[in-house]
C-alpha cells in the first residue's frame, strides 16, 4: 500500500487530523468486532437509468454493518482507542469504568451505545450517555437503551444538544466523541475503503482496481476518512466523488468557493436524506478540500428513485442517505464527466446505512409518482 506521504510533496500528514497509518491502526483495532460488510454488483440497476455507458458498479453495503450503518466503525475505534490509552499507561490508574458522551438523534447514537457495550472488558466498563432531541424516533431511542446506554432528552436544537453534552463532560469527566469531527471516528470510518478496494480486487481477480468511488457526505467523517484511505492505497489513480442532496449543499458550496461554509440561514434542512444534515467541520473540511475530485448534488426525486431501485434490484433496505450515492452514479452529470472511454470503468458506491422508516419513505415515493 502507498503511504499518504507519497501523494504530493506539498501535502504533509501533519496538515490533517488523520493519517493513512491511523486508518490502518483502526482496521486492526476493530477487526473481528465490526462486520466486514459485503460488496454487491448489479449491471441492471445502473443501466436502468439510461445514462450509464457500460461501466462496472460495485456497492459496499454498510447498511449491513452492526447498528445498520458505517457509524459503528468510527464509534468502536474511538472507544477502543480510549481503552488502549488506559492500558498503555497514559492514564496513571486503570479505572473500573469510563464514561463517553455524544449528541446524536440517529446512527451515531446507536453506534456509540453498542460500541461501548462491546468494548467493555473485565477491567474497565465503558458507560455511554447519549444526548438526544425530543423529536428522535422512539425506535432509535429504544435501540440506544437496549444497547445499555443512558439517554438525556433535550430540545430539538443544536445549541441544546451541545450545551447538555458539555455540561455532562464538565460534571462527570466524560470523554466527548463527536459524530464526525473526532479524529479516531474519522480513522474508523476510513476502514470502509480499506476493505472495499481489497474486495473489488478479489472480484476482478487482481486485474483492475476501482477507478472512481462515490461517497455520501454530511458531516464528512465517512468522506474524509475514506479519502485518506483511497489516496493512501490508490494515489491519484482513483477519482473521489462526493454525493450530496441539493437541499443540503454546504459541502458543494464550500468546495466550489474554496472555504468552509455552513448551511444557508434560510435552509429548512428538509431533505429526505436526513442522515446528511450535518455540515463539514474544521477537521473534515481540509481533507475533503485537498483530496476530493468532485462533489455532485442530486434532487429529492432522484434520491428517492435511486433508493427504490436498490430496494428492488439489490434487495437491500437502504436509507435515502445511502440512495444519494446511487442517485449520483445514475445521474447524467456523473456519466457525462466520468466516461468508460476516459478510463472510468470500475465505480464503487458506498451504501452508508439502512436505518429507514420504510412506510414513511414509501409514502414520499408515492408523492413523487415513483
Amino acid at each position: 500500500m502507498k503511504e499518504i506521504t507519497t501523494l504530493s510533496s506539498s501535502l504533509s500528514p501533519s496538515q490533517y487530523c488523520v493519517s493513512f497509518e491511523d486508518v490502518k491502526n483502526a482496521a486492526n483495532r476493530i477487526r473481528g468486532v465490526a462486520h466486514r460488510t459485503p460488496v454487491m454488483t448489479s449491471r441492471s440497476l445502473m443501466a436502468a437509468s439510461g445514462h450509464d455507458d457500460g461501466k462496472n458498479y460495485f456497492f459496499k453495503v454498510e447498511a449491513m454493518q452492526k447498528t445498520g450503518s458505517f457509524k459503528f466503525r468510527g464509534a468502536l475505534n474511538a472507544v477502543m482507542a480510549q481503552l488502549e490509552d488506559i492500558n498503555n499507561g497514559i492514564m496513571e490508574n486503570i479505572p473500573a469504568s469510563i464514561q463517553v458522551v455524544t449528541h446524536s438523534s440517529g446512527n451515531h447514537a446507536q453506534a456509540l451505545a453498542l460500541a461501548s457495550k462491546l468494548a467493555s472488558n473485565k477491567k474497565t466498563k465503558v458507560r455511554a450517555t447519549i444526548v438526544m432531541p425530543v423529536t428522535a424516533p422512539l425506535v432509535k431511542k429504544q435501540a440506544v437503551l437496549d444497547f445499555g446506554a443512558d439517554i438525556v432528552i433535550v430540545d430539538n436544537t443544536n445549541d441544546a444538544r451541545k450545551k447538555e453534552a458539555t455540561r455532562i463532560v464538565l460534571s462527570t469527566g466524560a470523554v466527548f466523541i463527536h459524530p464526525s469531527e473526532n479524529p479516531r471516528v474519522i480513522a474508523g470510518q476510513g476502514t470502509v475503503c480499506l476493505e472495499f478496494v481489497e474486495q473489488v480486487q478479489e472480484i476482478l481477480n487482481g486485474v483492475g482496481n476501482l477507478d472512481a468511488v462515490i461517497i455520501p457526505v454530511g458531516g464528512g467523517g465517512l468522506a474524509s476518512g475514506n479519502a485518506i484511505s483511497l489516496r493512501g492505497i490508490l494515489g491519484d489513480k482513483v477519482k473521489i466523488i462526493l454525493a450530496e442532496p441539493k437541499k443540503l449543499d454546504d459541502a458543494k458550496r464550500s468546495f466550489t468557493e474554496g472555504r468552509l461554509l455552513k448551511h444557508s440561514p434560510n435552509n429548512k434542512l428538509d431533505s429526505v436524506a436526513d442522515g446528511l444534515r450535518t455540515t463539514l467541520g474544521e477537521n473534515t473540511w481540509p481533507i475533503i478540500r485537498d483530496f476530493v475530485d468532485d462533489i455532485i448534488t442530486v434532487s429529492e426525486e432522484e434520491i428517492l428513485k435511486a433508493t427504490k431501485m436498490v430496494w428492488e434490484r439489490l434487495k437491500v433496505s437502504i436509507e435515502p442517505s445511502a440512495g444519494v450515492g446511487v442517485a449520483v452514479g445514475t445521474s447524467l452529470e456523473f456519466n457525462s464527466k466520468y466516461k468508460k472511454s476516459s478510463g472510468i470503468n470500475n465505480v464503487g458506491i458506498i451504501l452508508c446505512g439502512g436505518n429507514v422508516d420504510i412506510i414513511k419513505i414509501m409514502s414520499l415515493m408515492k408523492d413523487f409518482g415513483l
